[in-house]
């Protein structure tokens, strides 16, 4: 009986991960360089004086037509000498800008606050954002624009994390994984999320839906921004597979602080539509009966063992190849011990409180 059930259950997660991969895999056409809009990349920085460098240096190589694309960093009343930094590094590029927002108030609080204080005072037709501790591709912006038909209201793409420790690989691989979920129903016209630290939208979309300021508040702000221009229902969102819109972040270094990251995506995921909670739901019980094999022994629970954990690296590693990270996958076994236990445990996390800590805020 318990055999079955298992049965049933891997069968459904290997439809359901085939469908992510058909999605992610799909191609969409893209418009000529001369084509391309003015764009504007945002970054939002909170107390990065030490990881902002990296950042700041690849923004500084980008490359895009001759005066169409700006830089707006935004120092997000930070303690430290990130201020300092930016002002020192833009001091001789004309087209970075430093904006300080004002104190945030009501609901515009955090990260929300700074990047619709940018936004306002952006230029682009397209706003591209991602984060103080993120390294982006020389093409980069001139990738992501290419997407951009008039029926676009939304490009993101695939974020990946610096690899060199089993605890880093691990996270890099779970990163790549749920873009891949993110990346598959995006293609398939059902959108669930997206990551912040990757992600464009056309300004003209974001004024149509009031902006921030319209939204309900959110520790997840990349996901409420996606799902308000989705119910416009007159744009296209794509999720492009490109190895230059490819975007790489610091992993976390201990467990206390992957514990907030992960806590703080779940409760700003809570908002899913009833798809993504089956999603999710389909992807615990597959990894609840892993466990039930130590109770409910048998050759065939090892059999269907071996065939879930086969899904997986074969779903990651046409990625993972596509995006040029495949030595990532050496920290595989890792990633799919720390898989289990977090699919297990975040549930019971959400549950027992609601309250997030973030860059020094508490929500």
């Amino acid at each position: 009986m318990f055999e079955l059930i298992f049965l049933i259950i891997i069968s459904g997660y290997f439809i359901q991960s085939v469908i992510f991969v058909i999605g992610a895999k799909k191609r969409f056409p893209k418009i000529s360089e001369d084509e391309l809009p003015t764009a504007t990349v945002i970054v939002a920085a909170r107390d990065e004086e030490d990881k902002i460098h990296r950042c700041l240096n690849s923004l500084g190589k980008l490359e895009y037509p001759e005066g169409k694309l700006e830089v707006l960093l935004v120092d997000d009343l930070s303690t430290d000498r990130t201020g300092e930094i930016i002002d020192e590094f833009i001091s001789s590029r004309s087209n970075f800008r430093k904006i300080v927002p004002d104190e945030p108030k009501g609901k515009m609080v955090g990260k929300v606050n700074a990047l619709a204080t940018a936004i306002k005072q952006a230029n682009g037709e397209i706003i591209l954002t991602t984060d103080a501790d993120c390294e982006v591709k020389s093409k980069w912006v001139k990738t992501i624009a290419s997407y951009y038909q008039k029926d676009v209201g939304m490009v993101d793409s695939y974020t990946t994390q610096i690899a060199d420790t089993p605890f880093s690989g691990m996270q890099a691989i779970d990163f790549i994984y749920l873009l891949l979920v993110a990346g598959g129903t995006i293609n398939l016209a059902m959108p669930l999320t997206c990551i912040g630290n990757n992600m464009s939208f056309r300004k003209k979309a974001y004024n149509e839906i009031g902006g921030y300021e319209s939204l309900p508040f959110s520790v997840t702000e990349d996901f409420t921004l996606l799902r308000a221009i989705y119910k416009l229902g007159k744009y296209k969102i794509l999720f492009p597979l490109e190895k230059d819109a490819l975007v790489t972040s610091i992993p976390c270094t201990d467990l206390k602080s992957l514990y907030h990251q992960k806590k703080r995506w779940s409760i700003g995921g809570l908002g899913v539509p009833v798809r993504g909670f089956f999603i999710m739901s389909w992807g615990y019980l597959t990894h609840l009966c892993i466990i039930l094999t130590f109770f409910f022994y048998s050759p065939v629970w090892l059999y269907l063992i071996f065939f879930k954990i086969a899904i997986d690296f074969f779903v990651l590693y046409p990625v993972h190849h596509q995006l040029g990270v495949t030595k990532n996958l050496k920290y595989f076994w890792a990633y799919q011990i720390y898989y289990i236990l977090y699919v297990l445990a975040l549930p019971f996390i959400v549950l027992a409180s609601r309250k997030v800590i973030w860059k020094g805020r508490e929500y």
